[in-house]
């Protein structure tokens, strides 16, 4: 894969993988299931996805890209959603929590070759993460206090969250290789 380095161009191949991620992310993301104030989602399965794909740097790029598209109100956020008000409101805080859950698992993904192990542990925290900034964005945005927003905001997503984890885990290698030998 092309990595990004300070300084040097990105190449049209990486920008066209970097564009097909920031659309499967567009894709799976408004597939969701309100459950509360916090809908279940794929978004954090479609960024382990990209980790594995196109590397931390990339992926937090095509990640940050694709909020960009919801913030300019096109509707790719959970339930088909678009917009600053989504973004900034009580939830936002898991949006763009994603963005050091991404850095923090590509990391240890990137850093240990995709061992199974490692990259378990780096989603594992990289969601922690996410699950500790957006729940505190929650608490101040919608005035909830923190142990009935860790019961509405966290607790309910930790099987989901894990089962998307193990599928990144088991799957995202195999996608990598794939790709490796296409490309």
């Amino acid at each position: 894969m092309d990595t990004i380095q300070k300084g040097q161009r990105i190449s049209t191949k990486t920008m066209a993988l970097i564009a097909v991620m920031t659309a499967v992310t567009c894709v799976l993301a408004p597939l969701s299931i309100p459950i509360g104030p916090v809908p279940i989602s794929l978004t954090n399965l479609a960024i382990y996805f990209g980790l594995y794909i196109l590397g931390v740097k990339q992926e937090t790029l095509s990640y940050i890209v694709y909020l960009l598209i919801g913030f300019v109100g096109l509707p790719v956020f959970s339930g088909f959603m678009g917009g600053a008000g989504k973004l900034f409101g009580p939830t936002g805080g898991y949006l763009i929590g994603f963005i050091p859950m991404a850095i923090v698992a590509g990391i240890m993904i990137e850093r240990f070759d995709g061992k199974i192990f490692t990259s378990v542990v780096g989603m594992i925290i990289g969601t922690a993460i996410c699950y500790a900034f957006g729940t505190i964005w929650f608490c101040i945005q919608a005035d909830y206090k923190l142990v009935p927003a860790l019961s509405l905001c966290v607790i309910p997503f930790l099987p989901g969250d894990a089962i998307k984890i193990a599928i990144a885990a088991f799957v995202g290698p195999q996608l990598q290789r794939q790709l490796r030998k296409m490309l």
